[in-house]
């Protein structure tokens, strides 16, 4: 393996929309969404630990998190797992993690990925991060997977492209927000629109200098603490220093500026797996377009479904189309796939209506 590949694994997010099998102490990426024998969060340590060494894998998640990435993943070390000990969006914790690696390795590359996204064609992935790694050891560029729209969707931020005719590593006009239908689909007509999946890839001192041009205070707050990284002074400068980090993303603080970024349209299959509706697209289904992870079921005009229990739990569903049922613990949810997007606020109204242990 490629002693100079690191991967940064971004593992800190709640995963609301996918209450209440998500909850805050328990959020999606420690859970076997899709029912295979292996967390999502394990799933994608699986993927990228077949060309980057375990050493250089790195977990950034938030501390209450810590006891649960070292049991899933039992070969990551303590000092693998790095801490936010306060919700910062992402870039605070990117540029942490990137002035840890480079004094780690100075000639690191590095990618960026999120723990709970569903990719089927693993050696597509590793050809498609390989083929960014080698550009962004050349030069002096930004890069990101972006995923070729299927469909209008509004739920994704896009990446347009310049249209020059070359295969493989686009030159990136502009990221575009989360857009209408309308435009959604004015962005498919022009063909040149991938999805943004979050999926990065820099040199270490790439990203660093770029944080020194267009994020100067932030980088200034990290970059004191350059003496303390990776040893035992490191917890007590960042529990000090990193609660006044800018909230700011990557995209806003960083992508939007640089005027170096390529996308690689992937050749992988992709899911974000960002609600039970996403979940359901992945599943196998039914004669009648029923998903089921976990029961076993008696179904009587029934369509449509998603159904999650206990493995073994006996689930009968009689007269329901279209539906969301999950089963977990304390906490039964039966609820339209149409209206899946509200779940995060129904989970805001049991947590007020009954306590923070049901959210």
């Amino acid at each position: 393996m490629n002693k100079n590949y690191y991967a940064v694994l971004m593992a800190g997010g709640v995963g609301s929309r996918f209450w209440p099998v998500s909850t805050t102490n328990n959020p999606k990426q420690f859970h076997d969404m899709l029912g295979t024998g292996d967390t999502l969060i394990q799933k994608t340590f699986s993927r990228l630990n077949k060309f980057i060494p375990t050493e250089n894998i790195l977990i950034l998640t938030n501390e209450r998190y810590n006891d649960l990435v070292l049991e899933q993943l039992p070969k990551v070390k303590q000092k693998q797992v790095v801490l936010e000990p306060a919700m910062r969006n992402t870039a605070p914790c990117i540029l942490y993690a990137a002035l840890k690696i480079q004094k780690m390795n100075p000639n690191a590359v590095m990618i960026v990925a999120p723990s709970d996204h569903w990719i089927e064609d693993e050696k597509a992935f590793e050809n498609d991060v390989k083929a960014c790694f080698d550009k962004c050891e050349k030069e002096e560029v930004l890069c990101t997977l972006g995923i070729q729209p299927s469909y209008p969707n509004t739920g994704f931020g896009y990446i347009e492209f310049e249209k020059d005719g070359n295969e493989g590593l686009k030159k990136v006009a502009q990221f575009r927000e989360k857009p209408n239908l309308e435009t959604a689909k004015e962005f498919l007509a022009q063909g040149n629109f991938l999805w943004n999946a979050g999926i990065f890839m820099w040199g270490v001192h790439t990203i660093v200098n770029a944080f020194k041009e267009y994020q100067p205070a932030q980088f200034q707050l990290f970059n004191e603490g350059i003496s303390s990284y990776n040893t035992p002074d490191e917890q007590n400068f960042i529990a000090e220093n990193y609660p006044k980090a800018e909230n700011i993303s990557i995209d806003y603080a960083i992508l939007e500026h640089s005027k170096s970024i390529y996308t690689l349209p992937a050749t992988f299959d992709w899911n974000d797996l960002g609600t039970w509706g996403a979940l359901y697209e992945k599943l196998d289904k039914d004669e009648d377009e029923n998903a089921v992870v976990n029961g076993q079921t008696l179904l009587e005009d029934a369509k449509g479904n998603m159904i999650r229990t206990r493995k073994g739990k006996i689930v009968v569903v009689d007269g329901l189309e279209d539906y969301i049922v999950v089963d977990k613990d304390d906490v039964l949810l039966i609820y339209p796939k149409s209206k899946e997007q509200d779940i995060k606020k129904v989970r805001g109204q049991v947590q007020d209506e009954f306590g923070d242990q049901y959210a």
